[in-house]
């Protein structure tokens, strides 16, 4: 759950960020018309999801930790939705770094793969 807490903290910062190149930048004109595709577009969806990621971070792991779920499965699905936070990242790396996004469809994956996963184990432990 610390990594959630600190990927959340991040994210948010960097909405602060955001939130001042659109709104006291000395060029906020130039940053809000080109806000809508490319880089700035690109910037605000590693906001969302990042933000969003870290969220599902903490429900997992609360739920794992609150779950009586195999450790090994546990385990498992914490690392792949830990994994899941390169999406986001990859979105930063590719907009500050021109990055291929590698990383967002490995992290795209494992975000989605950890609650496939993390649905499966709560199923098994009502069904027994």
């Amino acid at each position: 759950m610390m990594a959630g807490v600190w990927f959340l903290s991040g994210f948010m910062i960097y909405g602060f960020v955001l939130i001042y190149l659109r709104d006291f930048a000395p060029d906020k004109v130039e940053w809000i018309a080109g806000s809508n595709d490319g880089k700035h577009f690109e910037s605000r969806l590693a906001h969302v999801h990042g933000n969003l990621f870290a969220l599902l971070n903490l429900l997992v792991g609360y739920l794992l930790w609150q779950l009586p779920i195999a450790a090994k499965a546990a385990s498992r699905i914490s690392w792949l939705a830990l994994a899941g936070m390169l999406m986001p990242i990859g979105i930063l790396t590719e907009v500050l770094f021109g990055v291929p996004p590698l990383l967002v469809i490995v992290g795209g994956i494992s975000i989605v793969a950890s609650m496939i996963y993390l649905g499966f184990a709560i199923m098994n432990m009502t069904n027994n």
